[in-house]
């Protein structure tokens, strides 16, 4: 079984995670553009990062038979500092127009600001320019007033609501975006967001139309093998492998396929692994014999 995680930060990651991803049968992931913790000083390291992003990122899993596609925008939580974000927001379009990109996120809500409100909504149009999906944060404070703003301000922009995915969904919120033509997708958590065990719930209720799962592990406390163990479950529960299959692998790809940037078949073409070569320089090993699988 081949798997997709479809939101994971692997900047904040280990390399030994990507063997462990790929031994796990994960063979793509999409990583957006997030909050790293602390709060950055000057629109450079927004540059640095999203050539990070683009880059070495890309380059460092590809080492391990993983394809690596990103997100890019400005997240919710840092659109409040105006002197930066508006900075930011200016040195977008040059990113969105790479090949590696194949949404416009994670956007969102943090504390449902006006400044919130107006550079989702600068995010959206420049999504709709430069015809990619969105991907959408919802906050983790008042996360139903936020999802109710969110769904608004989809509709007072315009963008159609399939190229939208509504992500950190749970119990509350999915319901909301169920009754919209917007993706859900669904973080599952060692203890906090979604579990396993209350994924598998929803999918039982609800059906598995446009229902996206992902492992979102960042430098917080999470496991980047959160969607290989959904799928377990999934077929312990008696979901029947093509359920899971495409729930785990076909349902994401093809809502970010919307880019024109990204494929199931692409996906399935295994990567030519040559740890001999290098990323300006700088190899992903240290020490180890490199692997050659061409």
């Amino acid at each position: 079984m081949h798997y997709f995680d479809p939101h994971i930060h692997m900047v904040s990651r280990t390399t030994d995670d990507y063997q462990r991803m790929f031994a796990s049968g994960i063979i793509g992931v999409i990583e957006p553009a997030f909050w790293q913790g602390q709060a950055r000083t000057s629109v450079g390291s927004f540059v640095d990062y999203f050539d990070t992003l683009l880059g070495w990122e890309r380059f460092r899993a590809s080492q391990f038979g993983i394809y690596h596609y990103c997100t890019i925008g400005l997240n919710p939580k840092e659109a409040n500092d105006l002197s930066i974000a508006e900075d930011v927001i200016k040195i977008l379009p040059r990113y969105l127009a790479k090949d590696g990109v194949v949404a416009v996120g994670e956007i969102g809500y943090d504390d449902i600001t006006a400044a919130e409100d107006r550079f989702m909504a600068e995010q959206m149009r420049l999504a709709m320019e430069f015809e990619l999906p969105v991907l959408v944060h919802t906050p983790h404070r008042d996360k139903i007033g936020g999802t109710k703003r969110t769904i608004d301000l989809i509709r007072e922009v315009g963008i159609r609501e399939e190229l939208v995915i509504i992500d950190h969904l749970n119990e509350q919120t999915l319901p909301l975006v169920l009754e919209t033509n917007c993706w859900r997708g669904h973080s599952i958590y060692p203890d906090t967001k979604m579990s396993e065990q209350r994924m598998v719930a929803l999918l039982k209720k609800y059906g598995i139309e446009k229902m996206v799962v992902n492992s979102a592990a960042d430098w917080g406390c999470s496991d980047p093998l959160k969607v290989p163990k959904t799928g377990k479950l999934m077929k312990e529960t008696g979901f029947t492998q093509a359920d899971i299959e495409k729930v785990l692998f076909d349902n994401p790809i093809n809502f970010f396929a919307q880019s024109g940037r990204i494929s199931i078949e692409g996906i399935k073409t295994p990567i030519k692994v040559d740890q001999t070569k290098l990323w300006q320089e700088n190899s992903a090993l240290r020490g180890q014999e490199p692997i050659v699988l061409c």
